[in-house]
């Protein structure tokens, strides 16, 4: 694959950030027992090599969900987690034609599955993961929360750029009603590590996040913007997060199509 910098950031002792290219971001999060990476981007870098270099523990690989940007990196493994609502969405990204053409000029092959359950505990040693189901972004999305630290890995359920208008997307009324059980997380984490970070976000996005959702739903939609993306035309709408609190960037939104709001 052709090799683009990836940027290593030490968030907390043995807990890296992997920015590839400002592209995406993975997670490495090392125990006393064995360590575990979540989401392997875009493939853009052997992180085999990588991973080996900043740990010397038995390596679990997660996907938060099924979309390319986080799962193209599989193929430097041998077997990969998901959530089983996700699988079949991410065998499709796994077999388009550009990647597959990839991964038979390097002579790579993309793993096999296997699932991770809402509700399971990873006891990597001193450190633990929880996998919580947060149907949204897409049906198979999870959060793992690590209490020992107080952070919370979201993928992209929950980020600063929600995008709701995909086709695997829920409806903005059953990820708002998903979310709301999950609001009790806000006392269980300190910070928000997501699929596109740079740096930690507060846990209060989440809080967020779902308030824009309910404005959505509400019809407090007058400042939306048209949006544009591969796919179509939706709308954007912008929510505010807590002043005083550490986020990385200004500007949040949702990402929406209106046939798909209830």
């Amino acid at each position: 694959m052709a090799e683009i910098k990836l940027d290593i950031k030490e968030i907390r002792k043995n807990l890296f950030l992997l920015d590839e290219g400002g592209a995406s971001t993975g997670y490495l999060i090392a125990g006393e027992n064995m360590a575990c990476l979540i989401d392997t981007m875009n493939g853009f870098t052997d992180l085999k090599k990588v991973c080996k270099s900043l740990t010397d523990k038995p390596l679990m690989v997660i996907n938060t969900h099924c979309h390319p940007d986080h799962i193209h990196g599989n193929h430097c493994f041998d077997k990969v987690y998901i959530h089983p609502a996700d699988k079949d969405e991410a065998l499709v990204f796994a077999g388009i034609p550009e990647y597959l053409e990839l991964l038979k000029e390097h002579n790579a092959v993309f793993p096999p599955y296997d699932f991770v359950e809402d509700g399971q505990v990873i006891d990597l040693g001193g450190r633990t993961l929880k996998i919580f189901l947060l149907p949204g972004h897409t049906n198979g999305g999870i959060l793992l929360l690590c209490p020992e630290e107080r952070v919370l890995f979201t993928g992209d359920s929950i980020n600063h750029h929600l995008w709701m208008q995909l086709p695997n997307s829920t409806s903005i009324k059953t990820f708002s009603e998903n979310l709301e059980k999950l609001l009790f997380l806000e006392k269980e984490a300190d910070i928000i590590l997501h699929g596109h970070s740079h740096d930690y976000d507060d846990i209060s996005l989440i809080s967020s996040v779902y308030k824009g959702a309910l404005e959505i739903l509400d019809g407090k939609t007058e400042k939306d913007s048209p949006y544009k993306w591969f796919g179509g035309e939706g709308f954007y709408h912008p929510f505010n997060c807590p002043e005083g609190k550490h986020f990385q960037q200004e500007d949040h939104g949702i990402c929406y199509v209106k046939e798909n709001v209830k």
